[in-house]
């Protein structure tokens, strides 16, 4: 070792060196050694109680013939659309509102960001009671105020989705609210002095002021939203387990059949081909929507 750091420039500075060592030892055990451990996974037959066995390519065949695999990945699909269509321009418009408040301001902000801090199985567990297919359920009741309902909610597959994606939403939504307000403090108030002297009304400052100086942190937004949107588990595994009828079975949640199919094992070659593909399937989009960007958000 000490051979070794006098091989090093003496322009190499060695304290920061040292001290990086740690870290990065630490960061390469639990963050690249997991990664190198699943590509070896993918090519072996394993479930992690027999021995291991060396299959190749057989793994990502027998993904790619799973019936299953086209309905999880339509239905993640949807939940992603559904959560654009929804949950996108919720956070934007909370915003814009938000920063034209002059007063408890910060109690807004606490109020959008508080959903945010509830534990993610507490939400699902409190939005399931407000999910009650019967007319006596809290939202259904609600419904029954103005004259609808009962909606099965949960129980249909036509519904099912709409209910994730909008408890996804509240839960998801005050972290992107509070990026936008940061935003907004750097768009200078002479733009929209200029633009209220030449007669713009609210909408066109926002559509001609607001947005342009949005337009960076919108994208990137938008593509950690389709990237975090193609992996969402939580919400089908604890309020439907991917049901009814396979209405909710994403692609996350197959991998987790996979892993976890029954007490002695599952097949974690599988699991970790699938989460691979995965992987690899959201790595060239994010590459094609950069590409595709780069001039819009300049």
């Amino acid at each position: 070792m000490t051979a070794l750091l006098a091989r090093l420039p003496r322009r190499v500075p060695l304290g920061p060196i040292v001290f990086l060592l740690p870290m990065l030892l630490v960061f390469g055990l639990f963050s690249w050694w997991p990664i190198v451990r699943s590509f070896v996974m993918s090519v072996q037959q394993t479930n992690l109680v027999t021995p291991a066995e060396f299959v190749g390519l057989d793994n990502f065949r027998a993904v790619l013939d799973d019936p299953l695999l086209a309905t999880a990945v339509q239905n993640t699909a949807w939940f992603a659309v559904l959560a654009l269509v929804i949950g996108y321009p919720v956070p934007l418009v909370l915003a814009v509102v938000m920063s034209d408040v002059r007063r408890a301001r910060g109690l807004y902000s606490l109020l959008a960001y508080l959903p945010v801090v509830v534990p993610p199985a507490v939400a699902v567990l409190l939005w399931r009671f407000f999910y009650d297919a019967e007319p006596t359920g809290v939202f259904n009741t609600i419904l029954g105020w103005v004259g609808l309902g009962p909606v099965p909610w949960l129980e249909d597959p036509s519904w099912a989705m709409p209910s994730l994606v909008l408890e996804a939403t509240w839960a998801a939504a005050g972290g992107t609210v509070i990026i936008y307000l940061a935003a907004l403090v750097s768009v200078p108030p002479e733009l929209y002095d200029a633009a209220e002297a030449d007669g713009a009304g609210i909408l066109a400052k926002v559509w001609h002021v607001t947005l342009p100086h949005l337009r960076g942190i919108m994208l990137i937004t938008l593509i950690l939203q389709i990237i975090g949107t193609s992996q969402v588990f939580l919400e089908p595994y604890l309020f439907t387990d991917g049901g009814p009828d396979n209405a909710t079975l994403t692609v996350l949640l197959l991998v987790y059949d996979y892993a976890f199919a029954n007490t002695t094992g599952g097949d974690y070659g599988k699991a970790t081909a699938l989460s691979l593909m995965l992987a690899g399937g959201l790595a060239v989009l994010s590459v094609v929507y950069f590409r595709v960007t780069r001039r819009w958000a300049e």
